[in-house]
């Protein structure tokens, strides 16, 4: 019995040196996965000048008054179905997208998306009259709040099946490759949506063919109306791509320069061929779910509280005020803002619905 008992004690040994051998190479993967995190947490904040941080701070308050007018146009009820407002996030998807290069970069997202049209510098009267439902909308008022989309500025939607949009991102970062433009895809989806299984399959694939993509993860605390705490059981989701060597960031999404700065890192080193990078962007949204959600799971004080301390605009609006713009000129921004929302409405108010014969538009591509 003595020999079978040497072979057992030889191979324990054969497999402990063997497990601290893959624990050092583990060790060092985790090395190489931390480093976007590392450089991130080590840069400074953007260095906007004046100039680029009024555009900023513009951008995003004009998602912030047009999503307030939405949210009236559809209480009146001339917004039907769902309606999902981004006030709060603003500063995601301003600072991401200010990272990108238009005609050259695409970009794909959820069902909350008129926020995203906005920051990539859309005309405010064809997304609200696509709200409303009129013909002179981007989708030809057949897309709604929900589903937007639009080929000429490289926006690809606009999903409402929750997590879908991730695969379809891949599928545009393959056409990237393929056709070596030098472009990157940026993918967007919530909390909710990052336990869907067809991401983690999307994150093998994108891992595996290298694909240029970043996904993006907006992190707004709530899956519809369940906490991440109660709906995830890793809570830190710029995580959730180590299984697959795919880096990930930790970002302040109520910060417009932070989130800037972590973007120029993770599109460069996707477009430098890095392969993919999952950046987590922590932000908040003021308002329920949808329109219909009364969003009763959290507490009245609780978003006051990140109104008060937290707010993106109210942010980058100080920033702007601690650098010499006066407030006067702040206040006559936001009365242009709220004119050109106002003149957006009206536009879309007055303008005719589609004729039904634009039901059998855009079904099929090619001649039949």
């Amino acid at each position: 019995m003595a020999k079978p008992a040497a072979r057992r004690g030889t191979s324990s040994s054969k497999t402990t040196r063997k497990r601290k051998t893959a624990t050092s190479e583990s060790s060092d993967d985790n090395f190489e996965l931390r480093s976007l995190q590392d450089e991130h947490a080590e840069k400074k904040r953007y260095e906007a000048s004046d100039d680029e941080l009024l555009e900023l701070y513009e951008r995003m308050l004009l998602i912030r008054r047009f999503e307030e007018r939405a949210g009236q146009l559809y209480g009146l009820g001339l917004i039907g179905g769902f309606c999902h407002l981004y006030i709060g996030q603003e500063a995601v998807a301003v600072g991401i997208q200010s990272a990108l290069e238009s005609g050259k970069d695409s970009v794909i997202t959820g069902y909350r998306d008129h926020g995203h049209m906005l920051a990539y510098g859309i005309d405010p009267k064809i997304i609200m009259a696509e709200l409303t439902g009129r013909q002179a909308g981007i989708s030809h008022g057949k897309g709604g709040s929900m589903h937007m989309f639009s080929t000429e500025h490289a926006f690809y939607g606009g999903h409402g099946i929750v997590g879908a949009q991730v695969p379809l991102g891949a599928g545009l970062a393959f056409a990237h490759k393929y056709r070596e433009d030098g472009g990157v895809c940026v993918a967007y989806f919530g909390d909710g949506a990052a336990n869907q299984g067809q991401v983690y399959e999307t994150f093998n694939m994108a891992a595996l063919w290298n694909l240029p993509i970043v996904f993006v993860i907006e992190n707004n605390q709530y899956a519809m109306g369940t906490s991440v705490k109660r709906s995830s059981a890793e809570t830190h989701f710029y995580r959730r791509g180590t299984a697959f060597r795919i880096p990930g960031m930790d970002v302040n999404g109520m910060d417009v320069l932070e989130v800037r700065q972590a973007s120029e890192i993770a599109i460069k080193h996707v477009r430098d061929g890095g392969g993919p990078v999952l950046m987590e962007l922590n932000t908040y949204r003021y308002r329920g779910h949808s329109m219909s959600d009364p969003a009763k799971y959290r507490t009245r004080e609780e978003v006051q509280d990140v109104r008060e301390k937290r707010d993106p605009i109210e942010h980058a609006k100080a920033l702007l005020i601690e650098r010499g713009v006066s407030e006067d000129k702040l206040k006559d921004i936001d009365k242009d803002i709220r004119a050109k929302v106002s003149e957006a409405a009206d536009f879309a108010e007055s303008s005719p619905e589609p004729e039904a014969s634009e039901l059998y538009t855009d079904v099929l591509v090619g001649n039949y």
